[in-house]
């Protein structure tokens, strides 16, 4: 029976309240699946930086990168700032330093009392976005200090590294899916996206298979609202990333439904796509679904044959309590609260197993 070793960053705000459901679900998994975990929490995040100076001390880094997997609630505190005026995000630092440069996004509609929008049933918005996580827009993000009186640029880098392999693991899923990969570009303005799109396209062809379309960034938003059917999989820069995957999971019912990934070629790091929310923190109305489907998708990650047993005895759970419109945490319009939903998908996951 093997053991993971799992660092946890609980991180600020909601983070340690979602956390806590999630770890909660994963030793349920434990008890009806062939693996065993061992959890070691760290400090990190804008409540550390408050303590001790450091939002990512040394030690939490090289945890993450000695364990199996990370699994992380939320960083950041809109009032803790550098002096350039950017909030301290060392999940961002995370990515870089252990080269976590495919952000994977998925969007995923458990039932149609989710969606703002009309007429979506259960799995008929079920798309995937991959995000690169180490270039792009956020490349230049530490290259000021301080606030310039007259002038301040950020500079969008993309280079034929980081788009081809991002590019390939969207195939990679599209092969999986349903064959088609779209990537989101705005190659029609600006030459960095002109050539991530000769780069995109130069990787088509590894995947004859997979049926590959552009659409432009300003497009693919109105067609994310008005016809999310038609997408698969969807790949692009990471400002872009950022944005339109909480489009997506505002499609679904909100941040609280939206996990995601972090992953690289050695490493993974695992958390929901939501923020802090420190206007909530402390108040257990925190939706922790999208913390403990990313504790699915770490499983997954993990691979073997019981940890992918695990993982889907998560999605089972889930897609049991979210299919019942009477379990709708405060965001979609509910009262059950961030522990009571985390018992109530533990308790479908042991009468499932």
């Amino acid at each position: 029976m093997r053991t993971y070793k799992i660092a946890v960053l609980p991180g600020d705000g909601i983070g340690p309240e979602v956390t806590r459901e999630a770890l909660r679900v994963l030793r349920a998994v434990e008890s009806a699946a062939a693996l065993r975990f061992e959890f070691k929490e760290y400090a990190c995040g804008a409540g550390e930086y408050l303590r001790n100076g450091d939002p990512l001390p040394a030690a939490t880094l090289e945890a993450c990168r000695a364990a199996d997997a990370t699994l992380l609630g939320a960083m950041g505190l809109p009032d803790v700032r550098w002096p350039s005026g950017t909030e301290m995000a060392p999940q961002l630092d995370i990515r870089e330093q252990l080269d976590l440069y495919a952000g994977v996004r998925p969007i995923y509609l458990y039932h149609e009392a989710h969606s703002p929008l009309k007429g979506y049933r259960t799995g008929e918005i079920d798309f995937v976005i991959f995000r690169e996580n180490t270039e792009g827009m956020f490349a230049s993000r530490k290259n000021a200090t301080q606030f310039d009186a007259e002038e301040q640029c950020d500079t969008l880098r993309i280079t034929r590294k980081g788009a081809a392999r991002i590019a390939r693991a969207a195939f990679r899923e599209a092969e999986k899916r349903r064959g088609l990969c779209t990537l989101v570009d705005k190659a029609n303005v600006l030459p960095s996206m002109a050539y991530f799109r000769h780069v995109f396209d130069a990787v088509a062809r590894e995947f004859p298979t997979v049926r590959a379309e552009h659409v432009y960034v300003d497009a693919a938003s109105l067609y994310l609202v008005k016809n999310p059917r038609r997408f698969d999989v969807l790949v692009m820069e990471n400002l872009f990333g950022d944005i339109l995957s909480d489009l997506g999971a505002g499609l679904v019912g909100g941040m609280g439904m939206a996990p995601s990934a972090d992953v690289g070629d050695e490493h993974g790091l695992f958390q929901p796509s939501h923020g802090s929310a420190p206007d909530i923190a402390g108040q257990g109305i925190a939706n922790p679904v999208a913390t403990i489907l990313s504790a699915a998708m770490m499983l997954e990650w993990l691979g073997g044959e019981e940890a992918q047993h695990g993982a889907a005895l998560i999605r089972a759970a889930v897609a049991k309590v979210c299919g019942d419109p009477a379990n709708l945490t405060p965001d979609l319009g509910g009262t059950v609260g961030t522990v009571a939903m985390g018992e109530k998908i533990v308790a479908a996951l042991e009468s499932a197993a």
